[in-house]
């Protein structure tokens, strides 16, 4: 519940005055990365694909159970920047991935 000392702000998307502080943990909630089960995932996380993968442009297919080790959140929360031996610039959608 917001304090009474509380800055508020005009949320467009209700046309309604919020409290600063509801708004901020909303937005911080928007911006959580999680998996395809629901768990958040964070910069350097491993992941394991839940699904084969063909990759465009490498010609070849990530399997089913490949672990990728040291992800990085990207500014989309569907998509993680990943380094795989074979593959260079590597991204995935998070719901293609589960956390180890």
């Amino acid at each position: 519940m917001a304090g009474d000392d509380d800055d508020y702000i005009y949320d467009e998307a209700t046309g309604e005055w919020r409290p600063a502080s509801e708004l901020a943990a909303a937005a911080a909630k928007a911006a959580e990365v999680v998996d395809s089960a629901g768990t958040v995932l964070q910069n350097g996380d491993s992941v394991t694909l839940i699904k084969d993968l063909k990759v465009k442009g490498a010609g070849q297919t990530l399997k089913q159970g490949t672990v990728i080790k040291s992800i990085r959140l990207t500014d989309n929360p569907e998509e993680i920047d990943c380094r795989h031996d074979a593959i260079k610039g590597l991204v995935l959608r998070t719901e293609f991935v589960r956390k180890r």
